[in-house]
């Protein structure tokens, strides 16, 4: 069967006012000193393509406006709620108040392997990631209620933090989005 590539207008995308009103995945990603505006763009791009509740720069992480952020963002950064947090604990300490469950994606004892953990429909997530050398901070690890580890198996033993965020963001909305089965 031969395939056509749709136009944009035959993929009836969602008007921002539109995306602002609706019922987002809850899920919020957090970023942990993340040095690179890219990626910065790239996660925003993702969440919005996820529909999340929010990503929350944290420390270091640069926030919009930014052309640097615009360029992979798209204006994902206009349609994603987004907030800046100095510390991270700070953004943990406020997303525990909310009653989220707060997993740090990082390797460390105990880790849950993704596609072994059950995100649970009706609970609220928060997915923190960290910074591009060093990860998710110690401090905000022994903070979190748990971790996920995305299992590798050639010869490195890290993923960039924007291809971690898609394919976290991705295991997360499939189990607390039932349109996405």
């Amino acid at each position: 069967m031969p395939m056509r590539k749709l136009t944009v207008e035959e993929l009836e995308r969602t008007d921002l006012a539109t995306f602002r009103q609706m019922k987002k995945t809850p899920l919020v990603i957090v970023l942990d000193n993340v040095r690179s505006l890219h990626n910065v763009g790239s996660v925003l791009r993702s969440a919005d393509a996820f529909a999340l509740e929010a990503v929350y720069m944290c420390g270091i992480t640069a926030t919009p406006p930014s052309a640097e952020i615009h360029k992979t963002a798209l204006g994902a950064e206009d349609s994603v709620h987004w907030q800046h947090f100095p510390d991270t604990l700070d953004a943990v300490a406020s997303l525990r108040r909310e009653g989220y469950v707060i997993l740090a994606v990082e390797q460390v004892e105990n880790s849950h392997k993704l596609g072994t953990y059950r995100f649970e429909p009706g609970k609220k997530y928060a997915l923190i990631l960290g910074n591009e050398v060093k990860g998710v901070q110690q401090c905000v690890v022994d903070a979190c209620d748990g971790a996920l580890e995305i299992p590798q198996h050639g010869t490195k033993h890290s993923l960039n933090v924007s291809v971690t965020a898609g394919i976290v963001m991705w295991e997360a909305a499939r189990a607390l989005l039932p349109s996405l089965h």
